[in-house]
């Protein structure tokens, strides 16, 4: 993955609402959700969710298939794995028992309650 496309995603994560609409459609699996379902779960407004939405799939997180009127996003599994791998390689390169300990790290913080 290049640079580019690393910085593009970390940079659409970097907004609550896109942040917290990503980790819900992650949750949610390879199925994803609809749109107007996630803008309740999230309780943001439909027009203001669509816009994060947009940012997400521009950066490759998400993906988005139209059924009628609806809009199902899911994650990227194939995209998020790249970022995440790059990351691993390029700034962890030095420090490899950080990324061999990253499976506990992830494991630890997922038993921590969080808000959506």
């Amino acid at each position: 993955m290049e640079k580019e496309a690393v910085l593009a995603a970390l940079a659409a994560l970097a907004q609550e609402t896109r942040l917290d609409a990503f980790r819900c459609l992650v949750r949610a699996g390879l199925s994803g959700l609809p749109a107007g379902e996630l803008a309740e779960k999230l309780g943001v407004p439909p027009a203001t969710l669509s816009f994060h939405l947009k940012e997400l799939r521009n950066a490759r997180l998400v993906t988005s298939d139209r059924a009628g009127r609806s809009i199902r996003y899911a994650p990227d599994f194939t995209v998020i794995g790249a970022v995440v791998a790059y990351l691993a390689e390029n700034c962890c390169r030095d420090a490899p028992s950080l990324v061999a300990d990253s499976g506990t790290a992830v494991a630890s913080t997922e038993s921590t309650p969080q808000s959506p």
